[in-house]
Parts: structure tokens; C-alpha cells; sequence
């Protein structure tokens, strides 16, 4: 464990260092666009941090493969090459879309390329962990590893529209997800904890970490597509590396639910990014636009038409997302799994009361606008008042 704390430690403290770095060359430089219709903040801001995000991640793995304890991982140096060369493509469509805007179609084909560079190198859904099924052909492994990643990649992009959102919520995600595939290493495979899954999970999270207080509201720099690309790429190649390392057929009846989680937690983690992916896609589509078209109807702009601020959207999503995961691991690391269900039961009650709050607020408030006018016109000897001048009396006073 001290060695995944270690290489997270050192991923933090490089994408923090580099970050300070993006942020003064951008403000210098002046490389932030001019703010769109649809964007919350209210004064330009740079977007590269993606950059120091990713250059975190590489001198992290880079130190990780000179540390003996991770020799499993890079004895065969393919698929990790392919992860960080799927990165640097998503990364350089990232910036080139925060600088000049491309095109829809562009940023497409570049995640489908880098995710066919991870299915190429062997970062792919060979078998699910349902009663040891195999997907049946090369082919469809193929198309479900490259839809599953392209879909993640995009699902996290669509959310990146409020001010430390996407990093804390890749922080709590992969919290979770980091101590799942922890433990089930350490359940299937007991004298070796080292694993890739963990590995870019840990590395993914000191990122974020790194990257967080300068994204913090009020942000000074946001990750833009190449950091909000790069986060979903890391999550869908962890989920895809974990897939597939417990054999449900080795379980007891008791043991059955934890043979779930490697499908189950991915989208337990992602269940907010997803939605709201699913949402956008079903909402751009209707009104015969493309899916990818940019819009104001986000569930982080939802909130804030409610009446939430910007940290109250954040702290919401944080909740949200924090009920799903942990909840759903609970399964994993409890028994009996009632209190799982108590957990999730009470979370999501809490999270859903404080979602709605403001609602509540504007209707009680509603309710006591329509009483007051009412009630003002009568005065305490029975006298008919006027409204107005009742309210040019309380000025007076």
C-alpha cells in the first residue's frame, strides 16, 4: 500500500508544480478563449491544466517502473505504453479543441483511435465475470472495448462544467475503485498486490489531487477536454483491467454478489457522468441536433437553475457520486449485505433532500408572498390598507 501512496504522492506534487506553471505561461501568454454562451465562470480562464495532468501521470509510471515491487506490472511494457500513448493522443486533441474549438467529428476519431491503440496492445474486455463468460469473437471484444472507453471519455467531458467538479469526483470514484481492486487482488492473488489496475487508479488519483486546488472554486485553471479525456480514458482502462481477475465459479453462494463488481462498480462510479451523457444524448437527438452539440441543460446547469450555488452543485454531485460507489463496494467488503442496502438507502435520502432543498425554499417562499398581500390589507382596527403605502411607511420608519 505504501508504494501506491508513494507513486500517487509523486503524481500530486508534479501536476500541482506543473499546474502553478500552465496557469502563469497561460495568463501570460494570454491562451484561454473567450467565455461561451453556456460556460458558469464569469472571467476568462485557462484550460490547459490537462497538460499538467498528464505530465504528473508519465513521470509517475515513469518512477513506478523503476521500483522493483511493481515488476509484474511492467514485464510486459505494452499495454502500459499503449495507455500512455492513448493518453498523449487524447491529451493533444484536448488542447488543440481547448485552443481552436475542432470539430465534433475530430475529437470522435481521435478517442476511437486511442482506444483501438489500448484494445491493439491487449487493454481489452476479453471475458466477463459472469459464470466465466467470454465474449465471443476477437471482433466483438474489440467493438465492446472501444465503445466502453469512448462512452467514459465522454460521459466525464460532459459533466467538466463547474469548478473543481470532475476532480473531486475522479478523486472519490477511484478512492473507491483503488481499495475494490486492492482487495481483490489481495483476494485472488494473496503473495502479489501489484496490479495495473491499481497502479493508473493511484496515479490518476494524486493527479487530481495535485490538480484540485488550483480548479477549486473560484478556479484559476480548469482541465479542459484534454483533462476531462484524460480522466475518463485512466477510469475506463482500470475498470477494463480489472475486469475478468475473479472467477465467479470459484465462489460460494454467499460470495456470489462480489463476482458482480467488476461490472457493477464502473457504472456505480460513473452513474452521474452516464446519466447525464445519456441525458444530453437523448435531448440533442429529439431536437434533431448532434449528439455531441454543445447545450446549457447539464445536470450541474440543472442544479444551478434550481437555485443552488456552485458549491452547492459540486458538494451535491460529490454526495451523489460518493452514496453510489461506496455503497456499491459495502458489497463487496460486508456481510450481511442489509447493512449495504441501509447505507444506500439513507444516502441517497439524504443526497436526494438536498438536491431538492431549493425547491422546498421556493415553494415555501411562494406560499408566503401569496399570504402576505392578504394579510397587509387589513390592519388591526379592520381598516382596508393600500399595499403601497403601507410599504412607503416601513421605508419611512
Amino acid at each position: 500500500m505504501r508504494f501506491y501512496l508513494l507513486i500517487g504522492a509523486v503524481s500530486a506534487v508534479v501536476t500541482f508544480g506543473l499546474a502553478i506553471l500552465v496557469f502563469r505561461l497561460s495568463t501570460k501568454y494570454r491562451l484561454y478563449p473567450k467565455i461561451r454562451e453556456r460556460d458558469v465562470h464569469t472571467r476568462p480562464t485557462p484550460r490547459l491544466g490537462g497538460v499538467a495532468m498528464f505530465a504528473g501521470v508519465v513521470i509517475a509510471v515513469g518512477i513506478a517502473s523503476q521500483i522493483s515491487w511493481f515488476h509484474l506490472v511492467f514485464m510486459n511494457p505494452g499495454p502500459i505504453l499503449a495507455i500512455l500513448g492513448a493518453a498523449l493522443i487524447v491529451v493533444l486533441i484536448g488542447v488543440a479543441d481547448d485552443i481552436w474549438d475542432l470539430d465534433w467529428v475530430v475529437k470522435l476519431a481521435g478517442q476511437i483511435i486511442a482506444a483501438l491503440l489500448l484494445a491493439w496492445q491487449g487493454v481489452q474486455i476479453v471475458s466477463l465475470p459472469i459464470g466465466g463468460l467470454t465474449i465471443g469473437s476477437s471482433g466483438a471484444s474489440l467493438f465492446i472495448t472501444v465503445l466502453a472507453i469512448v462512452l467514459v471519455m465522454n460521459a466525464i467531458n460532459f459533466i467538466d462544467g463547474l469548478d473543481g467538479l470532475v476532480a473531486g469526483v475522479a478523486i472519490i470514484a477511484n478512492g473507491t475503485f483503488f481499495f475494490y481492486s486492492y482487495l481483490l487482488t489481495k483476494f485472488t492473488s494473496p503473495t502479489d498486490y501489484f496490479n495495473m489496475a491499481s497502479l493508473i487508479t493511484a496515479v490518476l488519483i494524486g493527479a487530481c489531487i495535485g490538480f484540485l486546488p488550483l480548479n477549486w472554486h473560484p478556479a484559476r485553471l480548469f482541465m479542459g477536454d484534454a483533462g476531462s479525456m484524460l480522466v475518463g480514458l485512466l477510469m475506463a482502462t482500470s475498470a477494463i483491467a480489472v475486469t475478468g481477475q475473479i472467477d465467479p465459479g470459484t465462489l460460494g453462494r454467499s460470495q456470489l454478489l462480489p463476482a458482480f463488481m467488476p461490472i457493477l462498480l464502473p457504472f456505480a462510479i460513473l452513474i452521474l457522468p452516464l446519466l447525464d451523457f445519456g441525458l444530453a444524448i437523448i435531448r440533442r437527438l429529439r431536437a434533431g441536433k448532434s449528439p455531441f452539440s454543445a447545450d446549457r441543460k447539464h445536470l450541474h446547469h440543472r442544479l444551478l437553475d434550481m437555485g443552488h450555488s456552485q458549491l452547492h452543485a459540486v458538494f451535491i454531485f460529490y454526495g451523489w457520486t460518493a452514496v453510489a460507489s461506496v455503497g456499491c463496494l459495502l458489497f463487496f467488503v460486508l456481510q450481511p449485505y442489509w447493512l449495504a442496502f441501509v447505507f444506500l438507502g439513507v444516502g441517497m435520502l439524504v443526497c436526494t433532500v438536498l438536491t431538492l432543498a431549493p425547491l422546498t425554499r421556493r415553494k415555501a417562499l411562494e406560499a408566503t408572498v401569496q399570504l402576505a398581500p392578504a394579510a397587509s390589507l387589513i390592519s388591526t382596527e379592520g381598516a382596508v390598507l393600500d399595499p403601497l403605502d403601507q410599504a412607503g411607511d416601513q421605508q419611512k420608519v
